[in-house]
């Protein structure tokens, strides 16, 4: 009897061992994944990331707004009218791998939304705290789990609407109104806007803090009224040179409040790879109450008063401009940031006029900076040596002026219309020893190596 129970004994024990072991397994697995977590695949530009604004999250316990997401194909920006639903290339729910940080490009939150701004950007990673609530934490940087190497997300092109100049403008889309040939942009999106018009003004006119882009896409606007593209509210406002277009906006009103063929009562941002030619017969190029803001596109200015001009900063970080300024160049109140692009500016004809003119600082750290004016404002932070030719009295004729570095002439030349008596050189080429000089209508000047950061080279022109 006591064998048989023995024997009882040791069976019941050797069925327990399995499955203490496959206990063990599954608390080894990261459950920590969340399950709301959407299988699709959102490919996130790099230029998609905004440090201005960083994504926003919802508060826990809150569900988030949930709304068809739009792509632009320029910039592979995540829109939404709500809060953007966050995307991970997990075939199943929880597929992605995530860690305790925030998400990319954002703060997360306990059941918070998706990264990205309420207005609907992304920022391409995604959030484990997803909108149907879930573990606290976000994905980690740069989104390395969400997107699959192999299967790469594909980008739709959509905008929230399309409008096209003409004798009368016509609209595909939402949040626009048209008065005449003035097409009103009333709330947050991304509108492509194309065609031509010799009475047409583009404004935008938002209460809310939702983003506009407007992408130009083969523009030809002129007004008399005002400005040809005028941003009277709106808390960021984006405009993108689509890839290969050309575009053409010219002012001829008098308005001395509106006082730019582009003017914007806030911070203004230009981007893309297109063109843009500008002709202010009223008073600037472009202008704007707080910052300007250039990151990439070709520029063709040509301005009664400054090309571009900044109540608040200037930068520049990529692009071609080319500028010529009735009074100054470009003028900010408070600094001029050049960290890129290439940029020719002439400044005006009255004395006391400058091709840069910087109230606060001019600060270059990178890009290609050639200008011409009867001032210049000095760089107060300078990367690497500069130099300034300083003629003993103007140069009054048209000219085609030219730059040398070590004898080699540069790919880059100003046609000036105005006269001048100061020329400003900055190139990341320029180092202690370099030997530079200029070209007056094909006679060289000024040659002279450079010793210090600040090289000032006296020029006489008898």
């Amino acid at each position: 009897m006591n064998n048989r129970k023995i024997l009882a004994l040791l069976a019941a024990m050797t069925m327990m061992i399995p499955a203490a072991s496959c206990g063990t397994d599954e608390e080894a697995i990261d459950t920590s994944g969340d399950t709301s977590v959407s299988s699709e695949t959102d490919e996130a530009a790099p230029d998609s990331i905004d440090t201005e604004n960083t994504a926003k999250t919802t508060a826990s316990g809150k569900d988030s707004k949930k709304s068809d997401s739009k792509t632009t194909a320029s910039s592979g920006e995540s829109k939404s009218s709500g809060t953007a639903t966050a995307k991970s290339s997990g075939g199943t729910a929880g597929g992605s791998k995530t860690t305790s940080g925030g998400s990319s490009g954002g703060e997360s939150g306990s059941g918070g939304s998706s990264s990205g701004e309420s207005s609907g950007e992304g920022s391409g990673g995604s959030s484990s705290g997803g909108s149907s609530g879930g573990s606290s934490g976000g994905s980690s940087s740069g989104g390395g789990n969400s997107n699959s190497a192999d299967d790469p997300a594909e980008e739709e092109t959509s905008y929230d609407a399309e409008i096209k100049f003409s004798s009368k403008p016509s609209v595909s889309g939402n949040n626009v109104k048209t008065s005449g040939s003035v097409v009103t942009i009333t709330a947050g999106g991304t509108y492509r806007i194309t065609g031509s018009s010799s009475e047409g003004q583009i404004c935008v006119d938002t209460a809310t803090e939702e983003k506009v882009k407007i992408v130009l896409d083969g523009v030809d606007l002129t007004c008399s009224g005002g400005p040809a593209l005028f941003i009277n509210e709106a808390k960021k406002c984006i405009v993108e040179l689509a890839d290969g277009s050309t575009n053409k906006l010219r002012d001829t009103n008098k308005d001395k409040i509106n006082d730019g063929v582009i003017f914007s009562n806030d911070t203004l941002r230009i981007k893309g790879s297109g063109k843009l030619e500008i002709n202010a017969g009223n008073a600037h190029g472009i202008a704007s109450d707080d910052d300007v803001i250039i990151e990439g596109g070709t520029y063709e200015i040509t301005s009664v008063k400054s090309g571009i001009f900044a109540h608040d900063d200037i930068t520049v970080s990529g692009g071609k401009l080319t500028v010529n300024g009735g009074t100054n160049g470009i003028k900010s109140k408070g600094t001029v940031n050049i960290s890129g692009g290439t940029l020719l500016i002439s400044g005006g004809t009255k004395e006391e006029k400058s091709s840069i003119y910087a109230g606060t600082a001019l600060n270059y750290t990178g890009g290609y900076v050639y200008a011409a004016g009867n001032k210049v404002t000095a760089p107060a932070k300078s990367s690497n040596p500069y130099a300034v030719f300083a003629l003993a009295s103007d140069f009054t004729d048209p000219c085609r002026l030219r730059f040398y570095i070590d004898g080699t002439e540069q790919d880059e030349f100003l046609d000036t219309k105005n006269k001048f008596r100061c020329v400003l050189m900055m190139t990341p080429e320029l180092k202690n020893g370099t030997e530079v000089c200029v070209s007056l209508n094909d006679k060289q000047v000024g040659r002279k190596k450079l010793s210090e950061t600040k090289n000032v080279i006296d020029i006489s022109l008898n």
